[in-house]
């Protein structure tokens, strides 16, 4: 009977670390997949590139920073930095009709947020920064960012002026 509720127990921690990051790898894979497919287009490409580039980084710095936290953390933190992009697109593509001041100003505020919920942080400036200090990039956030609470303040931020 011991041996039968061992094996049981090994087999269910044996399946629960194999679905651990299973949310990380899966965003991953999706954001891989259009950098890599060449029907998509330019846009879709560079906005899955920043995804990527997050994923990694993040991921890199739970290995450096929290090797002891849960595959749970890290999930949290992907799927609301999936959130987070597809809040900022839809913005994007909500304010496309308002004044180029106007959606500046937005722009500015998903910028800000960002920079402003770091979740390392990190010293290295000029990798957290890269995409936040290219001007030429559509997601200019910094990599080090708690999208979980990035997410929540850009929601928050954006019910207010649209009121």
């Amino acid at each position: 009977m011991r041996k039968i509720i061992l094996i049981s127990s090994l087999f269910f921690t044996i399946n629960i670390s194999m679905s651990a990051q299973a949310v990380y790898t899966e965003i991953r894979k999706i954001a891989q997949k259009h950098i890599e497919d060449t029907n998509s287009q330019q846009i879709i490409k560079d906005i899955n590139r920043f995804e990527l580039d997050a994923l990694n980084y993040m991921g890199m710095k739970m290995k450096e920073v929290m090797p002891d936290a849960p595959a749970s953390v890290l999930d949290d933190q992907a799927y609301a930095l999936y959130q987070f992009i597809n809040l900022y697109c839809r913005t994007l593509i909500d304010i496309k009709k308002q004044s180029k001041a106007q959606q500046i100003k937005i722009i500015n505020l998903f910028m800000d947020i960002s920079y402003s919920n770091p979740f390392f942080k990190d010293p290295e400036k000029n990798i957290v920064l890269y995409y936040f200090s290219n001007e030429e990039s559509l997601t200019r956030f910094s990599l080090d960012t708690d999208w979980q609470r990035a997410y929540v303040a850009a929601s928050t931020e954006l019910k207010k002026l649209s009121k």
